[in-house]
């Protein structure tokens, strides 16, 4: 079974002025950060604004994401606190050849890791043919997974729990399993991750980062001497000041208007902090120029 590893962008949604989803503008975002340096894209992840997006429309999204030339490198997230309706778009997913999912256990309310091992284990019933990366970030559905959880989710489906995005970082050190991705949320914790044995990354500013997150990688794996680690580090941290939605949609605002169309209660930046922003990636020579295939 082919590991998941490598650099992931966890894809933007692009939507017209009436705040529809432009589907064929945001199957061409994610097939341009693939070309500039991703090893694939987390489709309706939290960057993608996904609990916000209605259900006709990632159906949509997913006929299109069938006909794309980088159909094998997408992970399919659902962007659902139902249980019933994740089953349903997996099923959907499932019925054009996607196999890879992005899945966070359901935001709202309070629950442990018994909750979560069910939550799982219904859905692998429901859909045995598919790889799930757990994705592991506290700060936007309650719940942080243990070591034990993963370990237990591991042990009862070794051929459907394949990996962790962990944006609470709480695993990213410690986690060892054979066979199994761990890959931070962010770019600041790509190269120690790889040190310690990560399989890579996961995460929103590689929207803008590909090509560096992809050198880090690539000069790792190669043995070679790290040239572009400080930078990547510091573009991420100069999104990190601000929420990155807003943040990545400003910043690509310069390129397209049409990145300016977010869904509320998501917002633009400040005209202050996108100046703040740009500023400061100005001073590290990272302009929205430097995107240079996007």
């Amino acid at each position: 079974m082919k590991k998941i590893k490598g650099i992931y962008a966890a894809g933007m949604s692009i939507f017209n002025e009436d705040l529809s989803l432009n589907i064929l503008k945001t199957l061409s975002h994610a097939e341009k950060i693939i070309d500039y340096g991703c090893h694939g894209v987390a489709i309706f992840g939290s960057t993608g604004q996904a609990q916000l997006i209605s259900v006709r429309e990632k159906i949509s999204l997913l006929n299109e994401l069938s006909k794309s030339k980088y159909k094998d490198k997408y992970l399919i997230g659902t962007g659902l606190n139902s249980l019933n309706e994740t089953i349903n778009l997996m099923n959907v997913a499932s019925s054009l050849g996607f196999k890879d999912f992005l899945i966070m256990p359901p935001a709202y309310y309070k629950y442990g890791d018994k909750e979560v091992i069910e939550f799982y284990s219904r859905l692998i019933e429901a859909i045995p043919n598919c790889r799930i990366i757990l994705y592991n970030f506290e700060k936007l559905c309650g719940y942080k997974f243990s070591i034990e959880c993963v370990k237990e989710l591991v042990r009862k489906f070794p051929e459907q729990i394949v990996g962790v995005k962990d944006s609470s970082y709480n695993l990213f050190e410690h986690l060892k399993i054979n066979n199994f991705s761990v890959l931070p949320g962010s770019e600041s914790k790509l190269l120690k991750g790889l040190e310690l044995g990560c399989a890579g990354i996961i995460t929103a500013t590689c929207n803008v980062t590909a090509n560096l997150s992809r050198k880090v990688y690539e000069d790792f794996v190669q043995k070679k001497e790290q040239t572009a680690n400080e930078l990547l580090c510091n573009v991420r941290g100069a999104f990190e000041k601000f929420n990155l939605i807003s943040g990545l949609h400003s910043f690509m605002s310069d390129k397209d208007k049409i990145y300016k169309n977010v869904l509320p209660p998501v917002s633009l930046l400040s005209k202050k902090n996108k100046q703040q922003l740009l500023e400061d990636l100005n001073k590290l020579s990272f302009t929205v120029k430097s995107l240079k295939t996007i």
